[in-house]
């Protein structure tokens, strides 16, 4: 049984409380969710752009919290695999949005992809596929 937005939220305000300071979640359901991320000049790279590894601190993000959202409040649901794509420049001074859906949900293993939004932009910036790890219940 998943965990609903609200319980969500407050598992994230109690046991990981860096995430939440700049990340919302903004939709949450079974298999899927979407976050918005707030950037700021922590997170831009030269050139004005987001960097990497702020795009794949969000796509991470969205992926756990579509975990959450599926498989229940699982503390210890850990990356295992993560790859991403860039495919356009970020703006620099714009949100950016995860909508992750999740692929494939097993017993051990859940696979799911994240597509990266500039807030405003009709084309993804990035996109990212990535494998969690559930630990034993």
């Amino acid at each position: 049984m998943g965990a609903s937005k609200a319980e969500i939220t407050a598992f994230l305000a109690r046991e990981f409380q860096q995430a939440q300071a700049k990340c919302e979640i903004d939709e949450v359901s079974d298999r899927r969710a979407t976050i918005i991320y707030r950037t700021d000049h922590n997170d831009l790279r030269p050139g004005g752009t987001v960097s990497g590894p702020t795009l794949m601190l969000v796509a991470d993000f969205a992926l756990y919290v579509a975990i959450l959202g599926t498989v229940g409040l699982i503390p210890l649901a850990v990356t295992t695999s993560m790859t991403l794509n860039f495919l356009r420049k970020p703006a620099g001074d714009q949100e950016i949005i995860g909508d992750c859906r999740l692929m494939k949900v097993g017993k051990t293993l859940v696979v799911g992809e994240v597509w990266l939004y500039s807030k405003g932009m009709d084309e993804p910036v990035a996109h990212a596929v990535g494998t969690y790890a559930i630990p034993a219940q």
